[in-house]
């Protein structure tokens, strides 16, 4: 039987090809006609910190350039663009059929002291109270296409407990406050970079959803085309991502086809390890008819 976190986890595993140029891969079960986003994210970030020594990422800022081909690598370009007493610079390109597909700016820096506040975590029920998505997954089935069901409950190595999920196959309007808790779906000894990696990759689940939410729209029943225009993380704090954290997601904004989220992700102690902010395509798709 596979093992979806170790599958991640083999994911992130970058072939190193020279010093700053590395490959990686996508899953082989994938049905995807394109990559998964937070893929890129994390492998991106793996290839940065294959440079990097004795300093954790605190920022990174990327753009989505064009969809990514799971058929074939994504080579991974590092630039050094610098190296100082406190801080280190990266900016990575990745690669495919010899044009760009995405690019990510980041930057590391050296443990240092400082004043310290943050805002305060919200009050909502435990993932011990909640249906996990597997379970809700499973809940539907019947009702899902036969062509996709198989992908649509397949074991995943991202556990995620919703606060209010919407009905992905009939979806009503609600606020566009969203919010989850979430973990790699088993312990995992590995180092603390490499969480902040397996974060990045899963900061970009259910992101772009919360600016559905106001409009009753869901990827599932055709209505709506997305796709990620940009990602940006500050990490505040070092994080283990095999203890549940929060993602407290909003977005503020939609119009002219895009839309603008936000996330903040808080440990189970009440600490604001992360933010996160997204643009994302979520264009009208016209071939779809409601009545149909």
């Amino acid at each position: 039987m596979t093992d979806p976190v170790s599958d991640l986890l083999k994911l992130l595993d970058l072939e190193r090809l020279e010093v700053d140029l590395f490959r990686g891969q996508s899953p082989d079960e994938t049905t995807s006609q394109r990559v998964f986003g937070g893929q890129v994210i994390a492998q991106s970030l793996v290839a940065a910190y294959r440079t990097v020594e004795d300093r954790l990422c605190h920022s990174l800022h990327a753009y989505f350039i064009r969809p990514g081909d799971p058929k074939i690598p994504i080579i991974y370009e590092v630039d050094r663009a610098r190296d100082g007493g406190s801080f280190t610079t990266r900016r990575v390109i990745a690669i495919q059929h010899g044009k760009q597909i995405f690019n990510m700016a980041c930057s590391f820096h050296v443990v240092e002291a400082g004043w310290e506040h943050q805002h305060e975590m919200p009050k909502v029920a435990g993932p011990e109270d909640l249906l996990s998505m597997e379970e809700l997954r499973h809940g539907m089935a019947d009702k899902v296409p036969e062509d996709i069901r198989k992908e649509f409950l397949r074991a995943r190595a991202i556990d995620i407990r919703e606060i209010d999920p919407t009905d992905m196959l009939a979806p009503t309007p609600k606020p566009d406050v969203s919010e989850l808790w979430f973990r790699v779906a088993r312990e995992i000894d590995e180092q603390p970079w490499l969480h902040q990696c397996l974060l990045a990759y899963a900061s970009d689940m259910r992101l772009l959803g919360t600016a559905h939410r106001p409009h009753g729209v869901s990827w599932m029943t055709g209505e709506v085309m997305g796709a990620s225009l940009d990602h940006s993380m500050w990490f505040h704090h070092p994080v283990k991502f095999d203890e549940w954290l929060l993602y407290a997601m909003d977005a503020p904004f939609a119009g002219g086809a895009r839309s603008f989220n936000r996330g903040k992700i808080y440990s189970r102690d009440g600490k604001l390890v992360a933010n996160v902010a997204q643009e994302g395509l979520m264009r009208p798709n016209r071939r779809h008819k409601k009545d149909a």
